[in-house]
Protein backbone atom coordinates (compact mmCIF):
# COMPACT_ATOMS: atom_id res chain seq x y z
CA UNK A 1 0.00 0.00 0.00
CA UNK A 2 1.15 3.26 0.62
CA UNK A 3 3.22 2.78 3.55
CA UNK A 4 4.95 -0.36 1.00
CA UNK A 5 3.64 -2.93 3.41
CA UNK A 6 3.36 -5.86 1.39
CA UNK A 7 -0.20 -6.96 0.88
CA UNK A 8 -3.24 -8.90 -0.89
CA UNK A 9 -6.13 -8.13 -1.67
CA UNK A 10 -8.58 -10.93 -1.70
CA UNK A 11 -12.25 -12.01 -2.53
CA UNK A 12 -14.64 -12.04 0.56
CA UNK A 13 -15.17 -15.58 1.05
CA UNK A 14 -11.38 -17.00 -0.46
CA UNK A 15 -9.93 -16.33 2.86
CA UNK A 16 -10.60 -19.58 4.49
CA UNK A 17 -9.23 -21.23 1.19
CA UNK A 18 -6.03 -19.00 1.31
CA UNK A 19 -5.48 -19.87 5.26
CA UNK A 20 -6.02 -23.80 4.50
CA UNK A 21 -2.87 -23.14 1.59
CA UNK A 22 -0.77 -21.27 4.10
CA UNK A 23 -1.21 -18.01 2.39
CA UNK A 24 -2.15 -15.63 5.05
CA UNK A 25 -0.26 -14.29 7.98
CA UNK A 26 -2.67 -12.57 9.79
CA UNK A 27 -5.57 -11.58 9.22
CA UNK A 28 -6.74 -7.87 10.41
CA UNK A 29 -10.15 -6.47 10.67
CA UNK A 30 -12.23 -3.62 11.95
CA UNK A 31 -15.03 -3.12 14.62
CA UNK A 32 -18.15 -1.16 15.28
CA UNK A 33 -18.57 -2.44 18.82
CA UNK A 34 -16.24 -4.54 21.59
CA UNK A 35 -17.66 -5.69 24.67
CA UNK A 36 -16.26 -5.49 28.38
CA UNK A 37 -14.87 -9.32 27.97
CA UNK A 38 -13.58 -8.44 24.31
CA UNK A 39 -16.21 -9.79 22.16
CA UNK A 40 -16.24 -8.45 18.51
CA UNK A 41 -19.32 -6.90 16.80
CA UNK A 42 -18.55 -6.37 13.12
CA UNK A 43 -19.83 -6.86 9.38
CA UNK A 44 -21.06 -10.12 8.67
CA UNK A 45 -18.99 -12.74 8.08
CA UNK A 46 -16.01 -11.48 10.21
CA UNK A 47 -17.01 -14.56 12.76
CA UNK A 48 -16.42 -16.92 9.59
CA UNK A 49 -13.07 -15.53 9.18
CA UNK A 50 -12.27 -15.66 12.71
CA UNK A 51 -13.21 -19.47 12.88
CA UNK A 52 -11.28 -20.49 9.71
CA UNK A 53 -8.25 -18.02 11.12
CA UNK A 54 -8.31 -20.37 14.59
CA UNK A 55 -8.70 -23.63 12.47
CA UNK A 56 -5.76 -22.55 10.42
CA UNK A 57 -3.59 -21.17 13.25
CA UNK A 58 -3.37 -17.86 12.07
CA UNK A 59 -3.68 -14.84 14.32
CA UNK A 60 -6.86 -12.81 14.30
CA UNK A 61 -6.73 -9.24 15.36
CA UNK A 62 -8.85 -6.81 15.33
CA UNK A 63 -8.01 -2.48 15.40
CA UNK A 64 -10.60 -0.12 16.77
CA UNK A 65 -10.65 3.51 18.45
CA UNK A 66 -11.09 3.42 22.08
CA UNK A 67 -14.76 5.08 22.10
CA UNK A 68 -15.57 1.53 20.51
CA UNK A 69 -14.89 -0.45 23.84
CA UNK A 70 -18.72 -0.58 25.53
CA UNK A 71 -17.97 -1.97 29.02
CA UNK A 72 -21.88 -2.04 29.65
CA UNK A 73 -22.14 -5.01 27.74
CA UNK A 74 -20.63 -8.14 28.91
CA UNK A 75 -21.72 -10.89 26.21
CA UNK A 76 -22.03 -9.61 22.58
CA UNK A 77 -23.75 -12.60 21.31
CA UNK A 78 -26.71 -12.66 23.31
CA UNK A 79 -26.77 -9.00 24.26
CA UNK A 80 -25.38 -6.82 21.02
CA UNK A 81 -28.84 -5.94 18.76
CA UNK A 82 -28.11 -7.12 15.14
CA UNK A 83 -29.35 -4.95 12.27
CA UNK A 84 -31.53 -7.56 10.28
CA UNK A 85 -31.40 -5.45 6.55
CA UNK A 86 -34.14 -5.90 3.85
CA UNK A 87 -34.45 -9.60 1.97
CA UNK A 88 -34.06 -7.54 -0.94
CA UNK A 89 -30.39 -7.09 -1.08
CA UNK A 90 -30.31 -10.94 -1.36
CA UNK A 91 -33.24 -11.84 -3.77
CA UNK A 92 -32.56 -9.12 -6.12
CA UNK A 93 -29.88 -7.54 -7.98
CA UNK A 94 -29.63 -4.54 -10.11
CA UNK A 95 -27.90 -4.75 -13.84
CA UNK A 96 -28.19 -2.79 -16.97
CA UNK A 97 -31.17 -4.17 -18.89
CA UNK A 98 -31.51 -4.62 -22.95
CA UNK A 99 -33.05 -0.70 -22.88
CA UNK A 100 -29.77 0.41 -21.18
CA UNK A 101 -31.36 1.59 -18.30
CA UNK A 102 -30.31 -0.15 -14.83
CA UNK A 103 -33.45 -2.26 -13.98
CA UNK A 104 -33.77 -4.23 -10.73
CA UNK A 105 -34.16 -8.40 -11.52
CA UNK A 106 -35.48 -10.91 -8.83
CA UNK A 107 -33.11 -13.96 -8.76
CA UNK A 108 -34.79 -15.70 -6.24
CA UNK A 109 -38.37 -17.66 -6.38
CA UNK A 110 -41.00 -15.37 -5.61
CA UNK A 111 -41.72 -17.32 -2.21
CA UNK A 112 -38.30 -17.55 -0.55
CA UNK A 113 -37.47 -16.16 2.57
CA UNK A 114 -34.35 -14.01 3.02
CA UNK A 115 -32.33 -13.91 5.59
CA UNK A 116 -29.67 -10.23 6.13
CA UNK A 117 -27.74 -10.10 8.89
CA UNK A 118 -25.69 -6.80 8.61
CA UNK A 119 -23.23 -7.97 11.53
CA UNK A 120 -22.26 -10.79 13.47
CA UNK A 121 -20.36 -11.38 16.59
CA UNK A 122 -17.08 -12.89 17.16
CA UNK A 123 -16.34 -14.24 20.39
CA UNK A 124 -13.47 -12.91 22.35
CA UNK A 125 -11.96 -16.31 22.62
CA UNK A 126 -11.34 -15.94 18.45
CA UNK A 127 -9.63 -12.91 18.57
CA UNK A 128 -5.67 -12.98 19.04
CA UNK A 129 -5.40 -9.20 20.29
CA UNK A 130 -7.30 -5.51 19.91
CA UNK A 131 -5.25 -3.04 18.47
CA UNK A 132 -5.80 0.39 19.96
CA UNK A 133 -4.63 3.24 20.33
CA UNK A 134 -2.97 2.55 23.89
CA UNK A 135 -1.43 -0.58 22.66
CA UNK A 136 -2.39 -4.11 22.02
CA UNK A 137 -4.76 -5.86 24.19
CA UNK A 138 -5.76 -9.36 25.14
CA UNK A 139 -9.22 -9.85 24.30
CA UNK A 140 -10.52 -10.37 27.62
CA UNK A 141 -12.02 -8.08 30.41
CA UNK A 142 -8.56 -8.13 32.68
CA UNK A 143 -6.49 -6.84 28.69
CA UNK A 144 -9.03 -4.17 28.51
CA UNK A 145 -8.65 -3.17 31.66
CA UNK A 146 -4.96 -3.14 31.92
CA UNK A 147 -5.21 -0.63 29.10
CA UNK A 148 -8.43 1.29 29.48
CA UNK A 149 -8.22 1.16 33.77
CA UNK A 150 -9.96 5.12 33.66
CA UNK A 151 -12.74 3.11 31.67
CA UNK A 152 -13.16 -0.05 32.99
CA UNK A 153 -15.73 -0.87 35.71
Amino acid sequence: GEEGVPHTLIADNSGGHLMQHGLVDLVIVGTDRVTARGDVANKIGTYLKALAAKDNGVPFYVALPSPTIDFSVEDGVRDIPIEERSGEEVTHVAGIGQDGEVERVRIAPERTKAANPAFDVTPARLVTGLITERGVAQASREGLRALFPDRAA
